[in-house]
């Protein structure tokens, strides 16, 4: 199959700068991961140079093979690093930011996905640095609820479960584990188990979805209470991954965010570069968050 051209839209310029020179320093003084980096998203000069970055938990091998994603795979054979939770917190200490995003590869491996290692990563986050905001991208737990329950327990502010594509491709892009009618799942029993948290969800376009498709896609997210939904272009991150079958016009991303918002999600953010941890609307999120907080204390 022949290459597709990038168009403008979806280039990016090369990291750099004293700020992301800075935050970059900090992950590998901790030696941390970062799915900026292990992903290699396209975001990182963004981000980065605005002093954040999404830090990915538990290694850098990942137990699933997804066809669209550029970390490595394999069997981390149940190794943690048990200090792991308190690097990451005495990094988002010292990058002095006000909301981080925790990730993490797939770790079927571990009895319980690695769940009570995110618990414990958010814990020692909001003992080091209680007013940053949490988000967590997590995977699917095997749609375990004792294992979704310990992540819920730790209170992270927003819970975050990518469903990737729509239904009818899901087997051609995501490892046979997963499923979108489990990860709708999880997003559902996250509500389950407390409705407080702010639940958000991804969809990656330019991989052969019609638009009825993304529209279906999205209504089943919002019939599972998603709060927050992001949409951008999916881009193949080398020539061994699935490939892109079309690069997504701006106008078709801002006409699925007014579909999106209609339906009536608390935020939206839609376009070529967008990506689950995107920077532009953790800010609309924070905002939301500290709105709640200031109103809780009066």
């Amino acid at each position: 199959m022949q290459t597709l051209r990038k168009p403008e839209w979806v280039k990016v310029r090369i990291p750099s700068g004293p700020v992301y020179n800075r935050v970059r320093h900090i992950v590998k003084k901790h030696r941390l991961h970062t799915v900026c980096e292990e992903a290699l998203c396209p975001n990182v000069s963004e981000c980065w140079g605005g002093g954040t970055a999404t830090l990915m938990l538990m290694g850098d091998i990942c137990t699933r093979v997804c066809r669209f994603c550029a970390v490595k795979t394999g069997n981390p054979g149940g190794v943690l690093e048990d200090d792991e939770p308190e690097r990451v917190a005495d990094a988002v200490s010292e990058m002095g930011i006000s909301y981080v995003v925790l990730t993490s590869v797939c770790r079927d491996d571990l009895p319980d996905g690695g769940a009570e290692h995110f618990a414990d990563t958010v814990r020692a986050i909001k003992r080091k640095a209680p007013e940053v905001i949490v988000e967590v991208l997590i995977p699917d737990f095997n749609a375990s609820r004792d294992a979704l329950a310990k992540v819920v327990e730790a209170k992270p502010e927003v819970i975050g479960h990518n469903v990737e594509t729509v239904p009818r491709l899901t087997p051609l892009v995501r490892d046979r584990r997963a499923s979108f009618e489990k990860s709708i799942h999880v997003l559902k029993l996250i509500k389950e188990l407390d409705p407080t948290r702010y639940t958000k969800s991804s969809i990656m376009l330019g991989l052969g979805e019609t638009q009825e498709e993304v529209i279906s896609t999205l209504k089943a997210l919002r019939e599972a209470s998603v709060d927050i939904v992001t949409l951008g272009q999916y881009l193949r991150p080398t020539l061994s991954h699935i490939p892109v079958r079309e690069y997504i016009h701006p106008s078709v991303f801002e006409y699925y965010k007014q579909e999106a918002e209609k339906m009536g999600f608390l935020h939206v953010a839609s376009g070529p570069l967008v990506r689950s941890s995107y920077r532009a609307g953790e800010f609309f999120i924070e905002m939301l968050i500290r709105q709640k907080q200031r109103r809780g204390r009066v």
